[in-house]
């Protein structure tokens, strides 16, 4: 049951938005007019598709045999346990989910989207039990509620496309917010806007029939059957079901599809529902396939949840980083270097900002920073595992015939430096820090602003420790997360991801590792401060357990930046060592042989572990293919010494994603000490233009970024443009302000200072702003009320 489940998860991860280079689908329609889609076409096609009819015959037929199977059945007493601790009792493949939770409340039964089945499996509240369990009634505003949620909307979208299109239908996931569906148009067409109110109509139509969602079982070669006329379906079917299996379809009015469920009980649950936007794809991600067309939506139970919905977006819109990247003048993109921002005098200070607090840190938690090389030789990539798995996504080239890559991280490089030269037990944690740039092929089509770039920097570090360092690490981890996140007013969220299904290792090190980052977590959940955390079970890298964390955005969007991870297999693949005594050890060159390949005849004392490919991929990357290849030989330990363990950590994580999530978060509001526009200095006339020049260069002196308005424009334009543009503050200066060695001070972030200044002396200005920037304060130095404005030009 759960290979459906396989075959929609693996085909969602291996399909990004890929935009169409040369080869761009034919147009559908004409361009859209300004009434909004009344020249979009008959609402759906008459006559239907065929292959709605001949899918429903395949099903009415196979249903009745599915039925009678369940018919036969034993009934059987069961006990059903509740998160209250409530036991109610039920009959096996009689009682279902919704019975139990009418019996609680007539309000849970109209709410509750899905049950949940000792704490794992997902389950239609419309399907009955087949034994005895714990139960939870999930609502909408679970976040498993609202994936189901989705997910069903994903298939009402799915049935309008195809009855307006006669359209051949990939896959339909839910998403973060909301769902998709991808599709293949006959002829190449492409999906228009004007496409999008009739798909609504239609929606909505079928919201009111009520359809009910039917869950089947079928075989592989039903399933064939069934999907004949889909050259997607059949493609996932052949890939991704074995010989034998059984999975699930389900259906809604005229309407099935491949899919794991569970499903909403009927159509009706989804009240309101919207398209959002759509775009090209490639079938599988892959440019020599077919391009698809994605439709994108949202829906909720309620209407008001819609209309909150539909003005965050808005809000969103006014916050996104590329609009206000542009107003402000932080960065840019060419064509000339597509995935590689040009980031501006102005978008570097935000940068510097951040670089600045992380390598204050740095200094206080005893970390080294270093310089790596860009570009090596691919027999690092090779003994990293990278080549194998990760070659696709690097940007690769000839140096002397020979094969070189562009680092897409930092970490093979830092094992070379620990391997440098022979290490004892007193160097660690030995924790060193990176700042170089890295570069990843990322796929043109998936490229977003600064979140997804080709070209980036991370305040990428790993930390070589002993298996006992491992817990203070982390512990001291969740120190610098809470110091750099707590400063710019975020909040985090912490979830353990435990061993996956294929990994490497002995499970005593993954159950020592595990148990050592659920006592760090503990211990800083019960800290002032500390946050509670989740396990995301088998979620884990291949290589060992990884902490996720979550930061979430003054609009409540979850981002992720920093992680945590846990290697053992890295340091197995170079080798590394250090002395865990100081007994004496061979030479270094003899002490530090290197990874050699597997040959034929290998002797068996070499250190060996569950090996499922020749190389292990090494962060952020995954097995792929369940193919074995030749044996990879480890260097055995020298006598006296022990393997580190590598922790794999990043904070902001890339620069430029950060840089991004800064900018909507703050809404191109900059607290003083980040903002690349600190103080503006706004002379009331020319007689005052030497004056407003030694203010600035006073300040300037003292670290801040300081700009006079010198222009011709009206005083009041001066003022609003500064407004405008963000400055923290502006300086008014006059006559007064000349005589009496004064700053007429207006506060953004103070109301009772935007019409009418505040008049300070100038020493004190330059002290209270100069604390307010090394302590990186967001108080308001200049307390107290406002006082007449700046006395005028003469």
């Amino acid at each position: 049951m759960e290979q459906a489940q396989e075959v929609v998860d693996d085909v969602v991860e291996g399909v990004k938005n890929v935009a169409i280079g040369d080869k761009k689908p034919k147009v559908k329609k004409e361009k859209k007019k300004a009434d909004g889609g009344a020249d979009a076409g008959p609402l759906e096609l008459d006559p239907e598709p065929k292959f709605i009819s001949h899918r429903l015959e395949v099903f009415d037929r196979l249903k009745a045999n599915y039925y009678a199977e369940i018919a036969a059945k034993p009934r059987e007493p069961i006990s059903i346990a509740l998160e209250n601790g409530s036991i109610k009792e039920g009959i096996s493949w009689e009682t279902k989910p919704i019975d139990i939770a009418k019996e609680i409340s007539t309000s849970l039964g109209k709410s509750v989207v899905v049950a949940r089945l000792n704490g794992e499996e997902m389950w239609d509240i419309m399907r009955p039990l087949e034994a005895s369990c714990k139960l939870e009634l999930l609502t909408f505003e679970h976040e498993e509620g609202k994936r189901v949620f989705w997910h069903s909307s994903a298939h009402i979208l799915g049935e309008a496309s195809e009855r307006r299109f006669g359209c051949s239908l990939c896959i339909g996931p839910p998403i973060e917010s909301g769902f998709y569906y991808e599709m293949g148009l006959p002829d190449g067409a492409a999906v228009t806007e004007s496409d999008w109110k009739p798909l609504e109509t239609l929606v909505s139509k079928f919201v009111k029939e009520k359809q009910v969602f039917e869950r089947l079982v079928l075989s592989k070669d039903e399933l064939l059957e069934m999907f004949k006329d889909n050259k997607y379906k059949q493609h996932i079917i052949k890939d991704k079901i074995k010989d034998g299996e059984r999975t699930t379809v389900y259906r809604n009015g005229p309407f099935i599809d491949l899919c794991r469920g569970p499903h909403v009980p009927d159509t009706s649950r989804i009240t309101t529902f919207a398209i959002l936007k759509n775009s090209a794809s490639y079938f599988l991600a892959n440019k020599d396939n077919d391009s698809l067309q994605r439709i994108y939506g949202i829906s909720f139970p309620d209407k008001k949840q819609m209309a909150e919905h539909k003005k965050f977006l808005e809000e969103a819109a006014q916050r996104d980083h590329r609009k206000i990247g542009k107003d402000q003048e932080l960065f840019f993109f060419h064509e000339l270097s597509p995935g590689s921002p040009f980031v501006m005098p102005h978008g570097t200070r935000v940068v510097n900002a951040i670089q600045a607090l992380i390598k204050e840190q740095y200094m206080e938690r005893d970390y080294n920073e270093v310089i790596t090389p860009n570009m090596y030789n691919a027999d690092l990539w090779k003994t990293s595992g990278h080549w194998d798995h990760y070659k696709d996504d690097m940007f690769t080239l000839k140096v002397d015939d020979q094969d070189f890559g562009l680092k897409p991280m930092n970490c093979p490089g830092h094992c070379l430096m620990f391997d440098h030269r022979i290490r004892s037990h007193h160097e660690l944690p030995w924790r060193i820090a990176d700042f170089g740039v890295l570069h990843r092929n990322e796929a043109s089509g998936a490229l977003s602003g600064l979140t997804r770039v080709r070209r980036f920097q991370q305040d990428d570090a790993h930390i070589f420790c002993r298996e006992d360092q491992i817990k203070d690490e982390i512990t001291d981890l969740f120190d610098f997360l809470q110091t750099v996140y707590g400063l710019l007013g975020m909040t985090f969220k912490l979830r353990l991801s435990t061993r996956p299904e294929k990994y490497m290792g002995e499970i005593k090190t993954w159950d020592m590792a595990e148990k050592k980052l659920s006592e760090a977590l503990d211990q800083f959940a019960a800290t002032p401060g500390g946050v509670p955390w989740e396990t995301n079970e088998g979620d884990g890298a291949f290589y060992g357990p990884k902490i996720d964390i979550a930061i979430r955005d003054c609009l409540g969007r979850e981002w992720q930046c920093a992680t945590i991870q846990l290697d053992f297999q890295l340091p197995l693949n170079f080798g590394l060592e250090y002395m865990s005594s100081e007994q004496a050890v061979k030479k270094a060159d003899e002490a530090k042989p290197r990874v050699k390949e597997a040959k034929k005849g290998a002797k068996k004392e070499t250190e060996k572990r569950d090996v499922v490919a020749e190389a292990a991929p090494a962060e952020g990357s995954e097995i792929k293919g369940s193919e074995v290849k030749k044996e990879r030989v480890y260097k055995p330990l020298t006598p006296g010494c022990a393997r580190p363990v590598v922790i794999h950590r990043a904070i902001a994580g890339s620069f430029e994603r950060f840089h991004a999530i800064l900018i909507e978060h703050y809404a191109g509001k900059w607290p003083f000490w980040l903002s690349p526009r600190q103080i503006l200095v706004v002379p009331v006339g020319p007689g005052f233009y030497a004056y407003a020049e030694e203010v600035r260069k006073i300040f300037k002196k003292g670290g801040m970024h300081v700009d006079t308005d010198l222009s011709g424009n009206t005083f009041p334009k001066k003022i609003r443009t500064g407004q405008l543009a963000q400055y923290n503050f502006i300086f008014v200066v006059g006559a007064t302000e000349a005589e009496g060695r004064q700053v007429n001070v207006r506060n953004r972030d103070d109301d009772t200072t935007k019409d009418r200044g505040q008049p300070i002396d100038l020493q004190v200005a330059l002290e209270k702003l100069g604390f307010m920037l090394k302590e990186r304060s967001s108080e308001n130095p200049f307390p107290g009320e406002a006082k007449p404005v700046a006395g005028k030009a003469e």
